[in-house]
């Protein structure tokens, strides 16, 4: 399929990110945008903008109506759904398909498997990925104290449907079982709309990695390496590098491995990310699948040379995959930190209000990815990530000595941040000594 104009259905960064994409493969693109967003610099980038709704999302960036009549009244033959948002969201692709739009993600029957962390569980056990022990929440015809039994405490309450962290309680034991259950159907019910759950062992502060693939339509897939991702607060990351460290070659080679057989398990295309968590002995397990560009992409493109974004793009037009080799295209560590609008010392709550800029960083090996300006107006309608800040080194220490100085530069007023928790973790010493796992920033916060 050739198109030449893209419908960017998202805001912020990412939709930045996919306006020069499409630059870059000399495609036009159309913005879209909320009353709230009229303001965004990003949107004057764009071949059109076109305005979809009011700030609420649910009226905007969520409404497949708008997004679709926006699609058609500009010409646009593709819609790229950025994250969040409905970019994994089964129907939309349907309705996509529907209207002759090329959908800048997987089909709609891949969307909704690997949207079930069920079913998907389920495939790539049938491949011989190491999965950890999990029991769906029973009917009558047994209880979820006795499925609970046979799975093992610790274990998680996971959302079957859903991603973000959101829907997933910790049950130590018995007792707080039936609470967990209840808080996470009622949880997952009310973000996507499905109450089912699921039970699954939980280890003790593993580490979280994920290994990014890619997929084009003749059924080659590829890895670009693996990314740590274990610094994260309630299962939302804030510190990812790129390649985990601390993993032996054997073992990284098996996790990548294990990915690309993931991914060809359930006929994956286009970018994609297969999650995994490695215990202390090294043992690893896989967790998730996510049907979208990651927030976190920009280490990985970072130490490939890859645009992912452009990838994408390249892949849903049928496009195959680029010749890429790992062992030797793969170069030196990346590390990226989240700046989020959150007040960490009052419980990490929203912060609103006006931004003042007084600077922001650059230099050798720093990359900043923002949608950020002066006198911009932070509002409670969307995601708090305000900016991620990108370093790279030849190895990662410089990296990390690297990072610390563009957090060191990243000063905004006007909102509080997460900018200076961020450089408490890339300076701690369990950090620069590569032994942090996902317990690590509630013990640090606690701490």
């Amino acid at each position: 399929m050739t198109f030449h104009r893209v419908l960017v259905a998202n805001r912020g960064e990412i939709a930045l990110r996919v306006i020069e994409a499409c630059r870059e493969l000399s495609l036009e693109s159309v913005a879209v945008f909320s009353q709230a967003d009229a303001r965004m610099p990003y949107l004057r980038l764009a071949s059109e903008a076109i305005c979809i709704g009011p700030a609420d999302p649910a009226k905007s960036y969520l409404s497949i109506p708008a997004l679709i009549s926006a699609a058609l009244v500009t010409g646009a033959e593709a819609i790229h759904p950025g994250y969040g948002f409905l970019s994994e969201n089964p129907h939309f692709v349907e309705v996509c398909e529907e209207h002759g739009l090329a959908f800048v993600g997987p089909s709609r029957r891949v969307m909704e498997l690997v949207g079930n962390k069920w079913a998907a569980r389920e495939a790539v056990a049938a491949a011989g990925v190491p999965i950890l022990p999990g029991e769906c929440v029973p009917d009558a015809n047994d209880s979820p104290e006795q499925a609970a039994e046979r799975v093992g405490y610790p274990l998680l309450v996971k959302a079957i449907s859903g991603g973000g962290g959101r829907g997933i309680r910790l049950v130590k034991g018995p007792q707080e079982l039936a609470g967990a259950i209840a808080a996470a159907a009622t949880e997952a019910d009310r973000a996507f709309g499905d109450r089912r759950v699921y039970l699954e062992r939980a280890l003790v502060n593993p580490r979280h990695v994920e290994v990014q693939i890619l997929g084009d339509a003749l059924g080659q897939i590829i890895h670009l390496g693996e990314r740590e991702c274990s610094i994260q607060r309630r299962h939302q990351k804030l510190v990812e590098e790129a390649p985990a460290p601390r993993l032996d070659p054997a073992l990284r080679d098996r996790l990548r491995l294990a990915a690309v057989v993931a991914a060809r398990a359930v006929g994956y295309q286009n970018a994609g990310t297969v999650e995994f968590l490695v215990d202390e002995r090294g043992e690893f397990y896989f967790i998730e699948m996510n049907a979208r560009i990651q927030v976190e992409h920009p280490v990985t493109e970072a130490i490939s040379g890859l645009n992912l974004v452009a990838e994408q793009i390249r892949l849903a037009s049928g496009a195959p995959l680029a010749p890429f080799e790992p062992k030797t295209d793969l170069r030196g560590h990346a590390i990226e930190c989240r700046i989020n609008a959150e007040d960490p010392t009052r419980g990490f709550l929203p912060s609103c209000g006006k931004v003042e800029i007084e600077e922001l960083p650059s230099g050798n090996g720093i990359r900043l990815d923002t949608h950020l300006y002066d006198g911009m107006e932070v509002l409670p309608h969307y995601d708090s990530l305000l900016a991620k800040v990108i370093a790279w080194g030849r190895n990662r220490e410089e990296a990390r000595t690297r990072m610390y100085t563009a957090l060191e530069r990243f000063r905004i007023r006007g909102v509080a941040t997460t900018r200076s928790l961020a450089q408490e973790v890339i300076s701690h010493p369990a950090f620069r000594e590569e032994w942090a796992g996902t317990g690590f920033l509630d013990d640090l916060l606690a701490g």
